[in-house]
C-alpha cells in the first residue's frame, strides 16, 4: 500500500518485490513495504505467540470489495482463516470528500473454536530514503509521540532491541518522545495514553499523524501502545560474548521506519470479534513539531500580545492543519465570559501555517482560542488556548 498526499508519497514500498506477490510462507518474511496489521504477542516460544514471517495472517489472499464510492469512499479487505493464531482479519479503508484524513476500521474474529488472545497492530512503514539518492538515508525524518508521565518505562521509553544508550531518541521537556532516524536497527516501545503518533519529513515538511483511542480497562502487550523501529544495521552479542555489527543479509539494509499503534490484548471465544479503529492525517509540519491537537499539530505555540491603547491583539504561531476551512478566534474576558468570535484566515493541510496577524479586540480580554471551523461549519477544535499578554505581562 502506498499513501500519497498532494503529490507526496509516505510509504516505504520495497522494490525487490514491487508488483509481485508471492505464497504465504512460515519460514519466510517477504516484505512488501506498504501498511500491514500485525499481532502481538510476538515469538516463537508457544502458541500464544506470533511466530511472523509472511505466513497466512500476514500473506494470505484477502478478497477485495468496493462498500461506497461518492462523497465517502469505502473499500474492505477480508482475509483468510488462520489456523496457528485462529484470527481472521478483515479491515475497511475510507476517504471522505471534505478532508484528506484516512479511516481504519481493523477487525479480528476468532475463526477457531477454542479462546484466544490478541493485541492486533497497525504497522506502517515510512519511506526514510533521501529523496535526491535513495542509497542514503534523509538525515531530517522524525518520529514523535507524548510519553506517559506516570511511565512504567525507565526514561519513559523501553529498548525493546538495539543499543541502551541510542542517541537519536530523547524525551524533551514537554515530555515528547522525539526519535530522529538514523539507520541503526532499534525498538522503542512507549506506554504513551494520548492517543496519536507523528512521522515527520523535516526535508520536504510532510508529516502524518495517526491517531487511535488509548483503552485504560484493559493491559497492553507488554505495556506499550506505540512501537517505532528503526531499520538498518544491527548491533547483536552472541552467546560467546562477541559482538558483530552489520546485516544479516548480503544487501544493505532498506531504508525505512516503522511505526505501530497497538490495541489492548483482547481475550475472544469462538466467533468473537474486536475491533481497532484507527485515523491518518496527512498534513504538513518540521523538525520543530511540539504537539497534536484535535484540529493539527502544533510547531510553535499560539502566542497572543495586545499593546495598551491598540485594541488589537498580535497573534503568533505555526501550525499543520488537518482540514481546510478557516481560523477563527475565540475572545473570553478576564472572568471567562465569552466575548465573541473574529474568523482571521483560510487554512489548508497542504500548506504550513505561519501565522503573524493581528485581530480587533472587542473589550478587555483575558484569554483567547484558536479554532478551526471547516467548509461545512463544523468547529474542529483548537489549535491552541493562551491567556492574552502585554508589554507588562499576562493580563
Amino acid at each position: 500500500m502506498q499513501v500519497i498526499f498532494d503529490g507526496h508519497p509516505y510509504l516505504f514500498v520495497n522494490p525487490r518485490y514491487a508488483g509481485k506477490h508471492l505464497p504465504p510462507s512460515n519460514s519466510e518474511w517477504f516484505n512488501y513495504g506498504g501498511d500491514k496489521l500485525w499481532v502481538l504477542p510476538e515469538g516463537s516460544e508457544d502458541e500464544q505467540h506470533w511466530a511472523g514471517n509472511s505466513d497466512l495472517l500476514d500473506d494470505g489472499l484477502f478478497e477485495f470489495q468496493i462498500l461506497s464510492q461518492g462523497q465517502r469512499c469505502e473499500i474492505s479487505l477480508t482475509g483468510p482463516a488462520d489456523p496457528q493464531t485462529g484470527l481472521q482479519f478483515t479491515r475497511m479503508v475510507s476517504l471522505e470528500a471534505e478532508s484528506p484524513r484516512i479511516n481504519f476500521h481493523a477487525v479480528i474474529k476468532n475463526a477457531s473454536g477454542h479462546p484466544i488472545a490478541w493485541s492486533v497492530q497497525s504497522v506502517s512503514q515510512y519511506n526514510t530514503a533521501d529523496a535526491r539518492d535513495a542509497t542514503r538515508h534523509n538525515q531530517n525524518f522524525w518520529a514523535f509521540s507524548r510519553t506517559n508521565s506516570s511511565s512504567s518505562y525507565l526514561n519513559r521509553y523501553h529498548v525493546k532491541f538495539g543499543p541502551a544508550e541510542n542517541a537519536a531518541a530523547e524525551v524533551r521537556e514537554n515530555g515528547l518522545f522525539a526519535l530522529h532516524y538514523v539507520p541503526l536497527a532499534a525498538e522503542l516501545w512507549l506506554d504513551s495514553k494520548d492517543g496519536w503518533l507523528a512521522a515527520v519529513d523535516g526535508d520536504s515538511r510532510y508529516a502524518m499523524v495517526e491517531r487511535f483511542r488509548y483503552d485504560e480497562t484493559k493491559p497492553y502487550p507488554g505495556k506499550a501502545s506505540v512501537i517505532f523501529w528503526t531499520n538498518g544495521s544491527q548491533l547483536r552479542q552472541h552467546p560467546d560474548g562477541t559482538a558483530s555489527f552489520g546485516s544479516p543479509d548480503k544487501e544493505p539494509p532498506a531504508l525505512y521506519m516503522e511505526a505501530e499503534l497497538n490495541s489492548p490484548m483482547v481475550r475472544l471465544d469462538p466467533g468473537e470479534s474486536y475491533h481497532f479503529d484507527t485515523q491518518w492525517f496527512p498534513t504538513r509540519a518540521d523538525k520543530d513539531f511540539q504537539g497534536v491537537t484535535d484540529a493539527g499539530v502544533i510547531l510553535q505555540p499560539l502566542h497572543a500580545v495586545q499593546d495598551a491603547g491598540a485594541g488589537k491583539i498580535r497573534l503568533v504561531g505555526a501550525f499543520g492543519v488537518f482540514f481546510s476551512g478557516k481560523l477563527v478566534v475565540h475572545f473570553y474576558g478576564a472572568g471567562g465570559m465569552a466575548m465573541g468570535t473574529q474568523p482571521i484566515t483560510q487554512v489548508d493541510p497542504r500548506n504550513l501555517l505561519l501565522l503573524q496577524t493581528t485581530a480587533a479586540v472587542p473589550g478587555r480580554v483575558g484569554r483567547i482560542s484558536l479554532h478551526l471551523v471547516d467548509s461545512h461549519g463544523l468547529d474542529r477544535g483548537a489549535l491552541g488556548e493562551v491567556a492574552v499578554e502585554t508589554s507588562a505581562g499576562i493580563q
